[in-house]
């Protein structure tokens, strides 16, 4: 049941549309092709079951480590919005 201005499953469409978003993404950002030997960032030796393990990889664990800890996560849209915004 929706309320407003909102018609009938608008919310579920929103949260369907988040969660493609986060699918696709996600697929957008998998490595493609053979793995690499020796890390593209440090030049360290990749160990042959991290390459088999990982189809694509590129990055050795400590550099994977450090690239994952600088990201941020940003979903760009707020499709829901926070009740606390709502109420103001």
């Amino acid at each position: 049941m929706a309320g407003g201005w909102s018609r009938d499953g608008a919310v579920q469409d929103q949260i369907d549309a988040s969660v493609e978003d986060g699918v696709q993404r996600a697929r957008s950002q998998l490595v493609k092709g053979e793995s690499a030997v020796r890390c593209d960032e440090c030049d360290c030796v990749i160990p042959e079951a991290r390459r088999k393990a990982i189809p694509g990889v590129r990055l050795c664990i400590a550099c994977q480590s450090a690239l994952e800890k600088q990201e941020t996560y940003a979903s760009g849209i707020n499709r829901r919005a926070s009740k606390d915004s709502q109420l103001r």
